[in-house]
């Protein structure tokens, strides 16, 4: 396989590379990674027009972490515990949970999630999350994975004649653009403090 489309993503510099270590260490990560999901959804940044939730950013930059094997299993693992009635979602409540809210008008937008998160592993695998511009582009791609099924299931669910963009997109957009940035900058610099690291 070409190496160029077959590096490291960032969760695989560190710990163990084999055996028994290695499987530690991946179902730390996958249970740290649902839990950190569930505290990015409930983070709201006022903005306008709408507030800004990290939900989408901790999706996006947790699958370019961790690539594309171990960043399903940790987007499965976080729907999974959703779907049991746990408040781990932006817009869940005591009210509203589990597979109520999930087949609402999130659920397309969920189904984005672990498409994007797959999209996202892919590219980081590539070597896209270890520049600023690259990273920038997966983050765009990322977004429009997002958005297809969330939109699609939005006209499904209430009817194409409603406004179905300024629910589901448009407002959203200021958002995304700064959480593009953010990570724009994150991910690579990240990388650039392994490389230091390594000398």
């Amino acid at each position: 396989m070409n190496l160029a489309q077959n590096r490291s993503v960032l969760v695989e510099t560190f710990g163990a590379t084999e055996g028994a270590g290695l499987r530690l260490k991946q179902a730390a990560l996958v249970v740290a990674g649902i839990a950190m999901l569930a505290l990015c959804a409930k983070i709201k940044v006022p903005m306008w027009p709408v507030p800004i939730t990290m939900g989408t950013f901790g999706v996006l930059a947790m699958g370019a972490a961790y690539g594309p094997r171990l960043g399903l299993v940790t987007i499965m693992g976080y729907l999974l515990i959703g779907a049991l009635g746990f408040d781990v979602f932006a817009g869940s409540s005591a009210e509203a949970s589990g597979l109520t809210y999930m087949m609402g008008g999130t659920g397309g937008y969920l189904v984005g999630y672990v498409i994007a998160v797959g999209a996202m592993g892919l590219l980081a695998r590539r070597g896209w999350d270890r520049s600023a511009p690259r990273m920038a582009g997966a983050m765009l791609i990322g977004n429009v994975i997002l958005y297809v099924p969330g939109l699609i299931w939005l006209g499904m669910l209430y009817g194409w004649d409603k406004p179905i963009l300024e629910w589901g997109l448009t407002p959203f957009l200021v958002g995304d653009a700064i959480k593009l940035a953010l990570a724009a900058m994150v991910l690579p610099a990240a990388w650039k403090a392994i490389s230091r690291a390594r000398g």
